[in-house]
């Protein structure tokens, strides 16, 4: 884990490039705090310059990047970690290795074979850059779920690249804003694509590549992997599919495999513990090879929110398995919004996500302790733990049901026929239906535009590749798992991670995984009867006793934050709210409707809300408050 930083110019001498390098580095000092180094190389009419910041987790010896190769001078950063690097290895004969670690491995991958090879094979989370002297290629890649950030910015005919957008608008000059990206912003909570909310920064997409020609100075953007969905998998024997068990017993073995590929470190590695199915069994698996796991939750005063009863049960269920782990616990309070312009400053991109303060709190805890941590997400986006893929299942039933049926399922979903109405028949439409934050009038009052335009992930470029013949709930877990996964999900977990120098896992992302559950038969993740989401792990991890049944088949509850409470007790905001909410930093900034936003406030009650709530008065004033303190952050001199 660490943070990585790049220039291409044709115009800049070796000392200029290595001194916005080092900048680059400091700026993004928290991704790396062990140690630093950039390098410049020369080719024909341009340099190259990589910087590089660690965070010391495998090879503590021999580790540091950037790694070069003696043979031909080709060279390579990358920030996060190729897990089956010791098999790759294997696989790569008669080389002199220099480092014992994976970094290496990656560049001697791009030596031998084209860049979507090399790519495919890798297994983990990664963002870099491999430098190929010999054929004058520059090539940026990305995993395949974008767990690891990679931006990118041309200014003048040079290229910039770093983990983060803060180290660009440090050495290459200060960028617009895209307000015509506000509405998609107020919309989505997010700006999904390629696209970031700064005019010309870019984000490198998912399970892509960037290939540069360091003669022409021209670039193509490649893709070179989608988790598409070929159909039902094959049985086992001359029966129609696959059973549930057969399924259940490849499913573990593959997320078993995931959790061991991730222990491997150096240094020790934790485990995030929430509460949830996700949570709980990486911890389970993780804590069969590390019987002396550090786990880390967050509380919350507030009972409905409060997971910490459940975690408790979970391990005294455990028995033995968790009599040598280590459990620690903070509680998140309303006081946690105080650190929301710290937290926005990490994030960078304006996202209105409640999960933001804990996730900040629990990485802050688990930071003091380890350097790595496991954690569940993904399992939500690959194997349908929404709820509304349960309301997707559940429409689609309900169309081809009867009278009695229709009414058993609407007895079992009472939000049914509201969501049939809005129902549209393109998924991509579909996506955001059900959890718009605004709707274009709401949104044309608060941003003051006469014409409200929310374009749809086509036009944002971000829509996954879909040839129609896909089931419904398989195109809604495409999109999910191209669109919010990486640029609301796993955004905030990485940047709010490394704000405090953590590195964080997700087995689930393992892309074996993702495979095997789109060929999944649509019923082994959505049981409709049971109203249960995630369907088969619930039966696996019951059936393999890696969770006990309460643990397994316990109702979803969404890691939120009660914002609700905290923001509907004005007399108790903290200070940084009153400031927003309460001062004249809205009317200064000039792109909110004071008016507006006073009735936002009104309109927040605790009154039926929940975790599970999709949209609530407290969700809506809430982007308010991150997005004038994001604007004071960014654009205010």
């Amino acid at each position: 884990m660490c943070g990585i930083s790049g220039i291409i110019s044709a115009r800049m001498e070796a000392a200029e490039i290595e001194d916005k390098l080092n900048v680059m580095g400091l700026t993004q000092a928290h991704r790396g705090p062990d140690d630093a180094a950039c390098a410049v190389y020369e080719t024909g009419l341009r340099r190259i310059g990589f910087g590089f910041v660690r965070l010391a987790i495998l090879d503590l010896e021999t580790g540091m990047q950037p790694v070069y190769s003696k043979v031909d001078n080709s060279a390579l950063i990358c920030n996060g970690q190729i897990y089956n690097y010791l098999e790759l290895k294997e696989g790569l004969a008669d080389i002199e290795w220099q480092t014992k670690g994976d970094a290496e491995v990656a560049l001697q991958m791009f030596r031998h074979f084209r860049p979507e090879n090399a790519l495919q094979a890798f297994n983990g989370m990664y963002a870099g850059a491999f430098f190929d002297q010999k054929h004058r290629k520059l090539l940026l890649f990305r995993d395949r779920f974008g767990i690891k950030p990679l931006y990118y910015r041309e200014v003048d005919g040079d290229l910039f690249f770093a983990s983060e957008i803060k180290p660009l608008l440090k050495v290459s000059g200060s960028a617009g804003l895209r307000k015509e990206a506000f509405p998609t912003l107020f919309t989505y909570r997010y700006i999904p694509g390629e696209e970031t909310i700064f005019a010309g920064i870019k984000r490198l997409p998912p399970g892509s590549f960037l290939l540069y020609d360091l003669n022409s100075g021209s670039y193509e953007i490649k893709s070179y992997w989608q988790n598409t969905f070929p159909g039902d998998l094959e049985p086992s024997s001359g029966r129609d599919r696959i059973s549930l068990m057969e399924a259940g017993e490849v499913f573990y073995d593959l997320f078993s495999d995931a959790v061991r590929l991730r222990l491997r470190s150096d240094v020790e590695v934790g485990s995030f513990l929430s509460g949830g199915i996700d949570s709980c069994a990486v911890a389970a698996a993780a804590v069969k090879l590390q019987p002396k796991l550090s786990l880390f939750t967050i509380a919350f005063q507030n009972k409905n929110y409060n997971e910490l009863p459940e975690v408790k049960n979970f391990l005294a269920a455990g028995g033995q398995s968790f009599a040598q782990v280590r459990h620690h616990v903070a509680l998140c309070q309303r006081s946690a919004l105080n650190d929301l312009p710290d937290l926005i400053r990490a994030l960078e991109e304006p996202i209105f996500l409640g999960a933001i303060l804990p996730t900040d709190q629990v990485c802050r805890i688990a930071s003091q302790r380890v350097k790595t941590v496991l954690t569940g997400e993904g399992a939500d986006e690959i194997f349908a733990g929404y709820r509304k893929f349960l309301l997707e299942m559940a429409a689609l039933e309900y169309l081809d049901s009867d009278g009695s049926g229709r009414l058993e399922l609407e007895r079992l979903y009472p939000e049914l026929q509201e969501y049939i109405k809005l129902r549209a028949v393109d998924p991509l439409e579909r996506y955001i239906q059900s959890e718009a934050l605004f709707s274009e009038f709401e949104l044309s009052r608060l941003l003051g535009y006469d014409k409200i335009v929310v374009p749809g992930l086509k036009e944002l470029k971000a829509a996954p590749l879909l040839n129609g013949c896909e089931h419904p709930l398989n195109a809604a877990l495409a999109v999910e798992s191209r669109c919010r996964l990486p640029d609301y999900v796993i955004l905030r977990l990485d940047k709010l991670s490394m704000r405090h120098s953590l590195e964080t896992r997700t087995p689930f992302l393992d892309f074996r995984l993702a495979q095997f559950a789109a060929r999944l038969p649509v019923d082994y993740k959505i049981n409709l009867k049971d109203g249960r989401e995630k369907y088969i792990l619930r039966e696996t991890f019951s059936r393999y006793k890696l969770l006990d049944e309460r643990s397994a088949w316990r109702r979803k509850q969404p890691f939120t934050s009660p914002l609700a409470a905290w923001l509907g007790e004005r007399d108790k905001w903290p200070e940084i709210v009153c400031e927003v909410l309460a001062g004249d930093m809205i009317n200064r900034h000039g792109i909110l409707d004071q008016k507006m936003v006073s009735e936002l406030i009104r309109q927040v009650t605790i009154d039926g809300v929940g975790p599970e709530t999709l949209v609530s008065g407290a969700d809506r004033l809430f982007a308010v408050l991150t997005f004038t303190l994001w604007y004071e952050e960014f654009c205010c001199d």
